[in-house]
Protein backbone atom coordinates (compact mmCIF):
# COMPACT_ATOMS: atom_id res chain seq x y z
CA UNK A 1 0.00 0.00 0.00
CA UNK A 2 1.47 3.52 -1.12
CA UNK A 3 2.33 5.67 2.41
CA UNK A 4 1.36 8.45 3.54
CA UNK A 5 2.62 11.82 2.09
CA UNK A 6 5.36 13.23 3.96
CA UNK A 7 4.42 15.77 6.78
CA UNK A 8 4.88 19.42 5.87
CA UNK A 9 4.62 18.68 1.87
CA UNK A 10 3.39 21.57 -0.35
CA UNK A 11 1.11 22.09 -3.34
CA UNK A 12 3.36 22.03 -6.35
CA UNK A 13 2.30 22.47 -10.26
CA UNK A 14 -1.01 20.04 -10.24
CA UNK A 15 -0.43 17.42 -7.27
CA UNK A 16 -2.17 18.63 -4.30
CA UNK A 17 -0.41 17.21 -1.16
CA UNK A 18 -1.45 17.77 2.58
CA UNK A 19 0.45 20.27 4.93
CA UNK A 20 0.26 18.74 8.12
CA UNK A 21 3.24 19.58 10.25
CA UNK A 22 2.40 17.31 13.02
CA UNK A 23 0.16 14.93 14.41
CA UNK A 24 -1.44 13.23 17.07
CA UNK A 25 -3.61 10.49 17.73
CA UNK A 26 -7.38 10.08 18.21
CA UNK A 27 -9.50 7.40 18.77
CA UNK A 28 -12.84 7.45 17.51
CA UNK A 29 -15.79 4.85 16.58
CA UNK A 30 -16.79 3.67 13.04
CA UNK A 31 -19.04 6.28 11.67
CA UNK A 32 -21.31 4.15 9.18
CA UNK A 33 -24.01 7.02 8.29
CA UNK A 34 -26.41 4.23 8.05
CA UNK A 35 -26.47 0.90 9.61
CA UNK A 36 -26.14 -2.43 7.61
CA UNK A 37 -23.86 -0.18 4.61
CA UNK A 38 -20.57 -1.68 5.94
CA UNK A 39 -21.00 -5.11 6.51
CA UNK A 40 -18.35 -6.62 8.78
CA UNK A 41 -16.30 -3.57 8.53
CA UNK A 42 -13.44 -3.19 11.08
CA UNK A 43 -13.46 0.12 13.41
CA UNK A 44 -10.68 2.43 12.68
CA UNK A 45 -7.51 2.20 13.87
CA UNK A 46 -6.17 5.38 16.24
CA UNK A 47 -6.87 8.33 13.49
CA UNK A 48 -4.22 11.44 13.11
CA UNK A 49 -5.37 14.95 13.61
CA UNK A 50 -3.23 18.55 13.63
CA UNK A 51 -1.51 18.70 16.93
CA UNK A 52 -2.87 22.11 18.78
CA UNK A 53 -5.95 21.37 17.50
CA UNK A 54 -9.09 19.36 19.88
CA UNK A 55 -10.00 16.22 19.30
CA UNK A 56 -14.12 16.21 18.21
CA UNK A 57 -15.85 15.75 21.28
CA UNK A 58 -17.10 12.13 20.99
CA UNK A 59 -19.09 10.71 23.99
CA UNK A 60 -18.02 7.22 25.59
CA UNK A 61 -20.48 4.67 23.27
CA UNK A 62 -22.13 2.85 26.43
CA UNK A 63 -25.43 1.69 26.56
CA UNK A 64 -26.33 4.54 28.86
CA UNK A 65 -24.83 7.34 27.33
CA UNK A 66 -28.11 8.16 25.56
CA UNK A 67 -31.69 7.12 25.40
CA UNK A 68 -31.93 8.26 21.47
CA UNK A 69 -31.34 5.27 18.82
CA UNK A 70 -28.61 6.62 17.08
CA UNK A 71 -28.02 5.57 13.33
CA UNK A 72 -25.40 3.49 15.13
CA UNK A 73 -26.46 2.04 18.62
CA UNK A 74 -22.58 2.04 19.91
CA UNK A 75 -21.56 5.19 18.84
CA UNK A 76 -22.20 8.39 20.13
CA UNK A 77 -22.60 11.01 17.57
CA UNK A 78 -20.98 14.62 17.55
CA UNK A 79 -22.41 17.35 19.52
CA UNK A 80 -23.57 20.03 17.44
CA UNK A 81 -23.97 23.18 19.27
CA UNK A 82 -24.79 25.77 16.54
CA UNK A 83 -24.50 26.16 12.75
CA UNK A 84 -23.87 29.08 10.61
CA UNK A 85 -22.89 29.44 6.48
CA UNK A 86 -20.65 25.96 6.39
CA UNK A 87 -19.66 25.24 9.30
CA UNK A 88 -21.27 22.70 12.29
CA UNK A 89 -19.57 24.40 15.77
CA UNK A 90 -19.01 21.56 18.38
CA UNK A 91 -18.45 21.67 21.60
CA UNK A 92 -14.38 22.44 21.05
CA UNK A 93 -13.88 23.39 17.22
CA UNK A 94 -15.66 24.26 14.14
CA UNK A 95 -16.37 21.73 11.32
CA UNK A 96 -16.83 22.61 7.79
CA UNK A 97 -19.68 20.69 6.41
CA UNK A 98 -18.92 19.71 3.06
CA UNK A 99 -21.91 17.67 2.86
CA UNK A 100 -25.08 19.66 3.80
CA UNK A 101 -25.87 16.65 6.08
CA UNK A 102 -26.70 14.44 3.46
CA UNK A 103 -27.03 16.94 0.16
CA UNK A 104 -29.67 18.82 2.54
CA UNK A 105 -28.43 22.60 3.31
CA UNK A 106 -29.04 24.32 0.59
CA UNK A 107 -28.75 28.79 1.52
CA UNK A 108 -26.41 27.60 4.43
CA UNK A 109 -26.98 27.09 7.77
CA UNK A 110 -28.19 29.68 10.10
CA UNK A 111 -29.48 31.90 7.90
CA UNK A 112 -31.32 35.31 9.02
CA UNK A 113 -33.87 35.35 6.51
CA UNK A 114 -35.06 31.66 7.04
CA UNK A 115 -35.33 32.36 10.67
CA UNK A 116 -37.22 35.39 10.50
CA UNK A 117 -39.49 33.85 7.81
CA UNK A 118 -40.02 30.61 10.14
CA UNK A 119 -40.55 32.33 13.33
CA UNK A 120 -43.53 34.91 11.16
CA UNK A 121 -44.97 31.31 10.26
CA UNK A 122 -45.02 30.14 13.93
CA UNK A 123 -46.65 33.57 15.41
CA UNK A 124 -49.81 32.74 12.61
CA UNK A 125 -49.95 29.28 11.70
CA UNK A 126 -47.60 26.50 13.19
CA UNK A 127 -50.17 23.98 12.04
CA UNK A 128 -53.35 23.00 10.88
CA UNK A 129 -54.85 19.65 9.52
CA UNK A 130 -54.86 19.55 5.32
CA UNK A 131 -58.42 17.62 5.23
CA UNK A 132 -59.75 21.08 6.84
CA UNK A 133 -57.55 23.63 6.08
CA UNK A 134 -54.87 25.45 3.32
CA UNK A 135 -52.26 27.97 4.33
CA UNK A 136 -51.20 30.61 2.10
CA UNK A 137 -47.61 29.62 2.57
CA UNK A 138 -48.29 25.84 0.67
CA UNK A 139 -50.93 27.30 -2.29
CA UNK A 140 -47.86 30.03 -2.98
CA UNK A 141 -45.37 27.68 -2.54
CA UNK A 142 -47.04 24.81 -5.06
CA UNK A 143 -48.17 27.67 -7.82
CA UNK A 144 -43.99 28.41 -7.79
CA UNK A 145 -43.09 25.00 -8.29
CA UNK A 146 -45.48 24.34 -10.88
CA UNK A 147 -44.63 27.64 -12.45
CA UNK A 148 -41.08 26.88 -12.48
CA UNK A 149 -41.37 23.51 -13.91
CA UNK A 150 -43.61 24.54 -16.53
CA UNK A 151 -41.17 27.63 -17.61
CA UNK A 152 -38.52 24.30 -18.06
CA UNK A 153 -41.08 23.16 -20.56
CA UNK A 154 -43.51 20.97 -18.40
CA UNK A 155 -47.25 20.68 -18.03
CA UNK A 156 -47.61 20.71 -14.10
CA UNK A 157 -50.97 20.99 -12.32
CA UNK A 158 -50.19 19.69 -8.24
CA UNK A 159 -47.28 19.88 -5.75
CA UNK A 160 -48.13 17.23 -3.50
CA UNK A 161 -46.43 18.02 0.04
CA UNK A 162 -45.01 15.47 2.23
CA UNK A 163 -42.55 15.43 4.97
CA UNK A 164 -39.07 14.01 3.62
CA UNK A 165 -38.26 11.61 0.16
CA UNK A 166 -39.38 8.56 1.14
CA UNK A 167 -42.61 9.92 1.87
CA UNK A 168 -42.43 11.35 -1.61
CA UNK A 169 -41.84 8.73 -3.92
CA UNK A 170 -43.98 6.40 -1.73
CA UNK A 171 -46.69 8.73 -2.57
CA UNK A 172 -45.43 9.49 -6.16
CA UNK A 173 -45.80 5.18 -6.45
CA UNK A 174 -49.59 5.68 -5.36
CA UNK A 175 -50.42 8.25 -7.87
CA UNK A 176 -49.06 6.87 -10.74
CA UNK A 177 -51.43 3.58 -9.44
CA UNK A 178 -54.13 5.87 -8.62
CA UNK A 179 -53.90 7.16 -12.55
CA UNK A 180 -54.25 4.18 -13.75
CA UNK A 181 -57.15 2.88 -11.42
CA UNK A 182 -59.23 5.86 -12.39
CA UNK A 183 -58.33 5.96 -16.34
CA UNK A 184 -59.71 2.02 -15.82
CA UNK A 185 -56.61 0.74 -16.66
CA UNK A 186 -56.47 -1.82 -13.36
CA UNK A 187 -54.08 -4.10 -14.85
CA UNK A 188 -51.15 -1.23 -14.61
CA UNK A 189 -49.53 -2.48 -11.56
CA UNK A 190 -45.95 -3.29 -12.51
CA UNK A 191 -43.42 -0.87 -11.33
CA UNK A 192 -39.54 -0.92 -12.64
CA UNK A 193 -37.21 0.62 -10.77
CA UNK A 194 -32.88 -0.07 -11.20
CA UNK A 195 -30.25 -2.04 -9.61
CA UNK A 196 -28.13 -0.16 -6.68
CA UNK A 197 -30.62 2.85 -6.96
CA UNK A 198 -31.81 4.15 -3.60
CA UNK A 199 -35.78 5.59 -3.61
CA UNK A 200 -36.37 5.64 0.17
CA UNK A 201 -36.69 3.56 3.99
CA UNK A 202 -40.11 3.04 3.48
CA UNK A 203 -41.15 -0.44 2.53
CA UNK A 204 -42.54 0.48 -0.93
CA UNK A 205 -39.54 2.71 -1.85
CA UNK A 206 -37.38 -0.45 -0.60
CA UNK A 207 -38.91 -2.47 -3.26
CA UNK A 208 -38.70 -0.30 -5.79
CA UNK A 209 -35.11 0.67 -5.06
CA UNK A 210 -32.11 -1.81 -5.08
CA UNK A 211 -30.01 -1.02 -2.35
CA UNK A 212 -29.24 -4.68 -1.11
CA UNK A 213 -27.44 -3.05 2.27
CA UNK A 214 -30.99 -1.31 3.17
CA UNK A 215 -33.18 -4.22 1.85
CA UNK A 216 -31.07 -6.58 2.96
CA UNK A 217 -33.54 -7.60 6.63
CA UNK A 218 -36.82 -7.09 4.68
CA UNK A 219 -36.31 -9.14 1.58
CA UNK A 220 -39.46 -11.43 2.55
CA UNK A 221 -41.71 -8.37 3.14
CA UNK A 222 -40.51 -7.11 -0.14
CA UNK A 223 -41.79 -9.88 -2.61
CA UNK A 224 -44.85 -8.12 -3.70
CA UNK A 225 -44.36 -9.20 -7.47
CA UNK A 226 -45.15 -5.31 -8.26
CA UNK A 227 -41.57 -3.72 -8.31
CA UNK A 228 -38.63 -4.95 -11.06
CA UNK A 229 -35.37 -3.69 -11.66
CA UNK A 230 -33.40 -3.15 -14.44
CA UNK A 231 -29.68 -2.53 -15.00
CA UNK A 232 -28.35 1.17 -13.80
CA UNK A 233 -26.79 3.91 -15.91
CA UNK A 234 -23.29 3.86 -14.21
CA UNK A 235 -20.79 3.82 -17.24
CA UNK A 236 -17.40 3.54 -15.13
CA UNK A 237 -18.79 0.02 -13.97
CA UNK A 238 -20.95 -1.02 -16.64
CA UNK A 239 -20.23 0.55 -19.94
CA UNK A 240 -17.92 -1.98 -21.68
CA UNK A 241 -14.26 -1.72 -23.63
CA UNK A 242 -14.90 0.08 -26.94
CA UNK A 243 -18.45 0.43 -26.33
CA UNK A 244 -19.63 3.64 -27.70
CA UNK A 245 -21.87 6.06 -25.38
CA UNK A 246 -24.72 5.39 -27.88
CA UNK A 247 -24.10 1.58 -27.97
CA UNK A 248 -23.82 1.69 -23.82
CA UNK A 249 -27.25 3.93 -24.10
CA UNK A 250 -28.92 1.38 -27.05
CA UNK A 251 -28.19 -1.50 -24.89
CA UNK A 252 -30.03 -0.29 -21.71
CA UNK A 253 -32.77 0.83 -24.02
CA UNK A 254 -33.35 -2.51 -25.11
CA UNK A 255 -32.65 -4.29 -21.84
CA UNK A 256 -35.80 -1.93 -20.78
CA UNK A 257 -37.75 -2.59 -23.70
CA UNK A 258 -37.20 -6.19 -22.86
CA UNK A 259 -38.57 -5.57 -19.49
CA UNK A 260 -41.51 -4.45 -20.19
CA UNK A 261 -42.24 -7.36 -22.76
CA UNK A 262 -41.43 -10.03 -19.75
CA UNK A 263 -43.92 -8.25 -17.73
CA UNK A 264 -46.36 -7.19 -20.33
CA UNK A 265 -46.16 -3.98 -21.60
CA UNK A 266 -49.64 -3.17 -20.65
CA UNK A 267 -49.08 -4.06 -16.98
CA UNK A 268 -46.13 -1.74 -16.23
CA UNK A 269 -47.30 1.56 -14.88
CA UNK A 270 -44.31 3.48 -14.12
CA UNK A 271 -40.19 3.41 -14.66
CA UNK A 272 -38.56 5.41 -11.71
CA UNK A 273 -35.06 6.51 -11.46
CA UNK A 274 -32.80 9.17 -9.30
CA UNK A 275 -31.50 11.59 -12.01
CA UNK A 276 -28.49 11.83 -10.66
CA UNK A 277 -27.81 8.43 -8.27
CA UNK A 278 -26.80 9.83 -5.08
CA UNK A 279 -26.06 8.21 -2.34
CA UNK A 280 -25.59 4.34 -3.45
CA UNK A 281 -23.14 4.47 -6.32
CA UNK A 282 -22.09 8.13 -5.51
CA UNK A 283 -23.10 11.18 -7.66
CA UNK A 284 -23.69 8.78 -11.18
CA UNK A 285 -25.07 11.12 -13.14
CA UNK A 286 -26.54 8.84 -16.90
CA UNK A 287 -24.51 9.06 -19.82
CA UNK A 288 -25.98 11.29 -22.65
CA UNK A 289 -29.28 10.07 -24.18
CA UNK A 290 -29.84 7.35 -21.61
CA UNK A 291 -32.84 9.05 -19.93
CA UNK A 292 -34.35 9.98 -23.10
CA UNK A 293 -33.85 6.55 -24.39
CA UNK A 294 -36.20 5.30 -20.86
CA UNK A 295 -38.72 8.13 -21.94
CA UNK A 296 -39.36 6.77 -25.52
CA UNK A 297 -39.76 2.84 -24.23
CA UNK A 298 -42.04 4.40 -21.35
CA UNK A 299 -43.99 6.36 -24.65
CA UNK A 300 -44.27 3.29 -26.64
CA UNK A 301 -46.17 1.69 -24.37
CA UNK A 302 -48.21 3.55 -22.44
CA UNK A 303 -46.10 3.90 -18.76
CA UNK A 304 -45.50 7.21 -16.63
CA UNK A 305 -41.88 8.11 -16.32
CA UNK A 306 -41.12 9.25 -12.57
CA UNK A 307 -37.83 11.01 -11.76
CA UNK A 308 -36.68 10.75 -7.91
CA UNK A 309 -35.03 14.10 -7.62
CA UNK A 310 -34.61 13.66 -3.83
CA UNK A 311 -31.22 14.53 -3.68
CA UNK A 312 -30.11 15.92 -6.85
CA UNK A 313 -33.35 18.55 -7.29
CA UNK A 314 -33.79 22.37 -6.12
CA UNK A 315 -30.49 23.75 -7.57
CA UNK A 316 -27.97 20.68 -6.37
CA UNK A 317 -26.76 19.88 -9.99
CA UNK A 318 -26.76 23.49 -11.11
CA UNK A 319 -29.83 23.72 -12.93
CA UNK A 320 -33.30 24.10 -10.43
CA UNK A 321 -34.39 20.62 -11.53
CA UNK A 322 -31.62 17.89 -12.51
CA UNK A 323 -33.98 16.64 -15.65
CA UNK A 324 -33.30 19.86 -17.09
CA UNK A 325 -30.27 18.62 -18.38
CA UNK A 326 -31.15 15.23 -19.50
CA UNK A 327 -33.59 16.70 -22.64
CA UNK A 328 -36.89 15.50 -21.34
CA UNK A 329 -39.41 16.18 -19.00
CA UNK A 330 -41.06 13.74 -16.33
CA UNK A 331 -44.51 12.80 -16.31
CA UNK A 332 -44.10 13.18 -12.09
CA UNK A 333 -40.63 14.21 -9.86
CA UNK A 334 -39.99 14.25 -6.37
CA UNK A 335 -38.31 17.14 -4.79
CA UNK A 336 -36.84 16.77 -0.59
CA UNK A 337 -33.64 17.72 1.21
CA UNK A 338 -32.74 20.89 -0.51
CA UNK A 339 -36.08 22.55 -0.88
CA UNK A 340 -36.52 23.45 2.54
CA UNK A 341 -32.42 23.41 3.23
CA UNK A 342 -32.95 22.14 6.65
CA UNK A 343 -34.83 24.39 8.24
CA UNK A 344 -38.18 22.62 8.76
CA UNK A 345 -39.21 18.73 7.10
CA UNK A 346 -40.55 19.09 3.37
CA UNK A 347 -41.11 17.02 0.56
CA UNK A 348 -42.83 17.52 -2.49
CA UNK A 349 -44.42 15.54 -5.70
CA UNK A 350 -44.72 17.37 -8.86
CA UNK A 351 -47.47 16.01 -10.89
CA UNK A 352 -48.10 16.68 -14.44
CA UNK A 353 -51.50 17.48 -16.03
CA UNK A 354 -51.82 14.63 -17.58
CA UNK A 355 -51.20 12.57 -14.30
CA UNK A 356 -54.01 14.58 -12.13
CA UNK A 357 -56.68 15.12 -14.85
CA UNK A 358 -57.71 11.17 -14.44
CA UNK A 359 -58.29 11.65 -10.52
CA UNK A 360 -60.12 15.31 -11.23
CA UNK A 361 -62.13 14.04 -13.31
CA UNK A 362 -63.13 10.99 -11.09
CA UNK A 363 -63.15 10.32 -8.06
CA UNK A 364 -61.31 13.48 -7.34
CA UNK A 365 -59.69 12.51 -4.33
CA UNK A 366 -55.72 11.28 -3.59
CA UNK A 367 -56.00 8.36 -1.65
CA UNK A 368 -53.49 8.64 0.90
CA UNK A 369 -52.33 11.18 3.31
CA UNK A 370 -50.24 12.44 6.15
CA UNK A 371 -50.71 14.04 9.44
CA UNK A 372 -48.39 16.75 8.37
CA UNK A 373 -49.20 16.81 4.70
CA UNK A 374 -49.01 20.43 3.29
CA UNK A 375 -47.08 21.42 6.83
CA UNK A 376 -47.40 25.18 7.53
CA UNK A 377 -43.76 25.45 8.55
CA UNK A 378 -42.60 23.13 6.59
CA UNK A 379 -43.70 24.66 3.01
CA UNK A 380 -42.76 28.23 4.84
CA UNK A 381 -39.54 27.39 4.93
CA UNK A 382 -39.52 25.68 1.20
CA UNK A 383 -41.06 29.49 -0.26
CA UNK A 384 -38.53 31.25 1.57
CA UNK A 385 -35.71 28.89 0.17
CA UNK A 386 -37.66 29.43 -3.48
CA UNK A 387 -36.83 33.11 -3.06
CA UNK A 388 -33.14 33.00 -1.26
CA UNK A 389 -32.38 30.79 -4.75
CA UNK A 390 -33.32 33.64 -7.07
CA UNK A 391 -32.55 36.38 -5.01
CA UNK A 392 -28.74 34.98 -4.57
CA UNK A 393 -28.80 33.68 -7.50
CA UNK A 394 -27.40 30.42 -5.77
CA UNK A 395 -28.52 28.12 -8.43
CA UNK A 396 -26.03 29.74 -10.97
CA UNK A 397 -23.73 29.70 -8.18
CA UNK A 398 -24.05 26.18 -7.73
CA UNK A 399 -23.11 25.42 -11.38
CA UNK A 400 -20.21 27.84 -11.33
CA UNK A 401 -18.97 26.41 -7.94
CA UNK A 402 -19.32 23.10 -10.01
CA UNK A 403 -17.01 23.78 -12.56
CA UNK A 404 -13.85 24.81 -10.00
CA UNK A 405 -14.87 22.12 -7.52
CA UNK A 406 -14.68 19.22 -10.53
CA UNK A 407 -10.66 20.74 -11.28
CA UNK A 408 -10.20 20.90 -7.90
CA UNK A 409 -11.00 17.25 -7.41
CA UNK A 410 -9.09 16.22 -10.89
CA UNK A 411 -6.30 18.63 -9.76
CA UNK A 412 -5.67 16.83 -6.37
CA UNK A 413 -6.96 13.41 -6.78
CA UNK A 414 -6.12 12.01 -10.89
CA UNK A 415 -2.90 11.10 -9.72
CA UNK A 416 -3.84 8.65 -6.92
CA UNK A 417 -3.45 4.99 -7.67
CA UNK A 418 -7.02 4.44 -5.35
CA UNK A 419 -9.36 7.02 -6.79
CA UNK A 420 -10.98 5.17 -9.62
CA UNK A 421 -13.65 7.60 -10.94
CA UNK A 422 -14.22 11.15 -10.14
CA UNK A 423 -18.10 12.42 -11.36
CA UNK A 424 -20.76 14.83 -10.74
CA UNK A 425 -22.60 18.22 -11.42
CA UNK A 426 -23.06 21.08 -10.13
CA UNK A 427 -22.01 20.78 -6.19
CA UNK A 428 -23.14 17.26 -6.33
CA UNK A 429 -19.84 14.98 -6.64
CA UNK A 430 -18.51 11.68 -5.97
CA UNK A 431 -15.18 9.89 -5.42
CA UNK A 432 -14.77 6.11 -5.69
CA UNK A 433 -11.42 4.71 -4.26
CA UNK A 434 -10.78 1.45 -5.61
CA UNK A 435 -7.59 -1.36 -4.76
CA UNK A 436 -6.21 -1.10 -8.18
CA UNK A 437 -7.08 1.92 -10.71
CA UNK A 438 -6.46 -0.69 -13.95
CA UNK A 439 -8.70 -3.25 -12.91
CA UNK A 440 -10.96 -1.07 -10.79
CA UNK A 441 -10.86 -4.26 -8.12
CA UNK A 442 -13.05 -2.54 -4.82
CA UNK A 443 -11.30 -2.49 -1.52
CA UNK A 444 -12.59 -5.49 0.47
CA UNK A 445 -16.36 -4.15 2.63
CA UNK A 446 -14.29 -5.45 6.40
CA UNK A 447 -12.27 -3.01 5.42
CA UNK A 448 -14.56 0.10 5.92
CA UNK A 449 -12.50 2.09 3.65
CA UNK A 450 -15.28 5.30 2.75
CA UNK A 451 -16.33 5.46 6.69
CA UNK A 452 -12.88 5.60 8.07
CA UNK A 453 -11.73 8.07 4.92
CA UNK A 454 -14.85 10.27 6.54
CA UNK A 455 -13.93 9.76 9.90
CA UNK A 456 -10.40 10.88 9.39
CA UNK A 457 -11.71 14.21 7.77
CA UNK A 458 -13.63 15.11 10.21
CA UNK A 459 -10.64 14.69 12.87
CA UNK A 460 -9.07 17.21 10.37
CA UNK A 461 -12.06 19.54 10.95
CA UNK A 462 -14.14 18.69 7.58
CA UNK A 463 -17.78 16.46 7.60
CA UNK A 464 -18.02 14.28 4.15
CA UNK A 465 -20.84 12.01 3.50
CA UNK A 466 -20.02 8.19 3.06
CA UNK A 467 -20.73 5.70 0.91
CA UNK A 468 -20.38 2.09 0.41
CA UNK A 469 -21.34 -1.05 -1.59
CA UNK A 470 -20.75 1.41 -4.74
CA UNK A 471 -19.51 -1.34 -7.06
CA UNK A 472 -21.92 -3.98 -6.73
CA UNK A 473 -24.30 -3.73 -3.68
CA UNK A 474 -22.08 -5.29 -0.99
CA UNK A 475 -18.32 -4.06 -1.81
CA UNK A 476 -16.74 -0.74 -2.88
CA UNK A 477 -16.34 2.55 -1.64
CA UNK A 478 -17.00 6.51 -2.20
CA UNK A 479 -17.38 9.73 -0.68
CA UNK A 480 -19.83 12.48 -1.27
CA UNK A 481 -18.88 16.29 -1.46
CA UNK A 482 -22.46 18.20 -1.87
CA UNK A 483 -22.17 21.89 0.37
CA UNK A 484 -24.16 24.42 1.00
CA UNK A 485 -24.69 26.70 -2.40
CA UNK A 486 -23.01 29.62 -0.22
CA UNK A 487 -19.39 27.37 -0.04
CA UNK A 488 -16.13 29.80 -1.42
CA UNK A 489 -13.66 28.64 -3.37
CA UNK A 490 -11.02 28.75 -0.95
CA UNK A 491 -13.42 26.37 1.28
CA UNK A 492 -14.11 23.98 -1.80
CA UNK A 493 -10.41 23.95 -1.81
CA UNK A 494 -10.07 23.27 1.45
CA UNK A 495 -12.63 20.26 1.30
CA UNK A 496 -10.00 18.54 -1.50
CA UNK A 497 -6.93 19.11 -0.19
CA UNK A 498 -8.57 17.25 3.34
CA UNK A 499 -10.27 14.91 1.76
CA UNK A 500 -6.53 13.56 -0.49
CA UNK A 501 -4.66 13.89 2.86
CA UNK A 502 -7.60 12.05 4.82
CA UNK A 503 -7.30 9.27 2.28
CA UNK A 504 -3.63 8.76 2.65
CA UNK A 505 -3.37 8.67 6.21
CA UNK A 506 -6.10 5.83 6.20
CA UNK A 507 -4.44 4.11 3.21
CA UNK A 508 -0.86 4.27 5.48
CA UNK A 509 -2.87 2.06 7.95
CA UNK A 510 -3.92 -0.85 6.35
Amino acid sequence: MRPALPLGALVRGHTCVRTTTSITTFRRPLATMAPGLVDGAAAPASLPIAAGMAAAPVAAPTKSSSHVMHRHLGVMPLKAIRAEGCYIYGENRRFLDACGGAAVVSVGHGDKRMIAALTEQLNSVNYVHSGNWATDCSEELAEVLCAEANERGGDFARAYFALGGSEAVESAVKLARQHFVEKGELQRTNFIGRDQGFNGNTLGCLALGGHKGRRKHFEPMLASGAFHKVSPCYAYRHQKEGESEAEYVARLETELEAKFQELGPETVAAFCAETVVGATTGCVPAVKGYFQACRRVCDRHGALFILDEVMSGMGRTGTLHAWEQEGVIPDIFTVAKGISGGYAPLSAVLASRKVIEPIERGSKVFVSGFTFQSYSCGTRAGLEVQKILKSDRLVERCAEMGVFLEAELHRCLDDHPNVGNIRGRGLFWGVEFVADKGTKEPFSPKVGLSSRVVDDAISKGVVMYTGSGTADGVAGDHILICPPYTITREQLTEVVETLRAALDDVLAQI
